[in-house]
């Protein structure tokens, strides 16, 4: 515990507590008053909180270990073997931890149910991850439990020599009904922390996609469906590749709270409230390769959750 004194007259009680503890940014003097951490004669204060003149005492948190820990999360396993294991990743859970999400993810998952084979496999922070799903897309993924595995794993990803096939449900449908979406994608020059179609700069990136089933009769004979299933295939593993691929061909996915630019039809919108999708609709499907180690051809599928297929059925009902 640390403490602060505040002397009379300070404007701001974030800006007076950074300054006489100036080993805490302001910042985190503000997220500590968030969290309820900071008292005044044995009561919690707020960022709005008057600053009152006084000795606030500022409780810290426990430090956070360094190394991600095991959790007893349950899995849904397809396939483990002595070398690598394969999961059905469910929407919500991240590959491995990160700023502000340091638990509950599958590193975690994976640290209790593999124990000491994952330990030190590609490193502290991500053991066993050679490759990952966005944290709110659901489906097939497959994580190395030994070095050689890793290694195999590792360059099979770099060579694209891997079958990825994802499932979405996205808005309109993209024209022609099947094709190649071969751009750069790199980093937003107006949003930092969004990735965009580059023209220069940026890597390749390529998605071969087809319109499975179109939902909702377009107003005319020329205009769009309101909704379509798209099959996506990846040969190129770029951040948010197909979110970025299907929202530059006007049709981004439904759900998606970053590349879901305008809004789709009020049949549509209601379709996803009442389906309970709170994220992108977008499924890893199929995951195919050849096994690194045995060299085994290893091919997985999975049906998208409960969620996208509760959408499915009622976009069905808009023909």
């Amino acid at each position: 515990m640390l403490t602060a004194h505040v002397a009379p007259g300070a404007a701001r009680l974030d800006k007076a507590l950074a300054e006489a503890v100036p080993m805490l940014s302001r910042a985190r003097i503000q997220a500590l008053l968030d969290e309820g951490a900071i008292y005044l004669n044995g009561a919690t204060v707020s960022s709005k909180s008057k600053p009152l003149p006084g000795d606030y005492e500022i409780v810290l948190p426990p430090v956070a270990p360094a190394d991600p820990q095991p959790e007893d999360i349950p899995l849904t396993v397809l396939f483990e073997d002595v070398d690598l294991i394969v999961i059905d990743k469910p929407a919500g859970m991240a590959a491995h931890p990160a700023p502000g999400c340091e638990t509950g993810t599958l590193v975690n998952a994976l640290l209790h149910h593999c124990g000491a084979s994952l330990s030190g496999i590609g490193g502290v922070a991500r053991p066993g991850i050679v490759h990952r799903l966005d944290k709110d897309t659901s489906g097939v993924m497959v994580a190395a439990k030994s070095d050689r595995a890793h290694a195999g794993l590792s360059a099979l990803f770099a060579r694209h020599d891997i079958e990825r096939t994802y499932i979405a449900l996205a808005r309109g449908a993209p024209t022609p009904e099947k094709g190649r979406i071969e751009t750069r994608i790199g980093r937003s020059t107006h949003d930092r922390k969004k990735m965009a179609v580059l023209k220069t700069g940026g890597r390749d990136a390529i998605t071969d996609y087809v319109v499975q089933r179109t939902f909702g009769q377009p107003a005319r004979a020329s205009g769009a469906p309101l909704a379509a299933r798209v099959a996506c295939t990846l040969h190129t593993g770029r951040t948010h590749q197909i979110r970025v691929h299907l929202a530059s061909k006007g049709s981004p996915l439904l759900g998606d709270p970053v590349y879901g630019s305008g809004s789709p039809a009020a049949p549509v919108r209601a379709a996803v409230t009442d389906a309970g999708l709170t994220r992108q609709a977008l499924h890893a499907a199929v995951l195919g390769f050849v096994h690194p180690v045995t060299g085994q051809a290893l091919r997985f599928e999975t049906t998208p959750p409960e969620d996208m297929q509760r959408l499915e059925a009622l976009l069905v009902e808009l023909d």
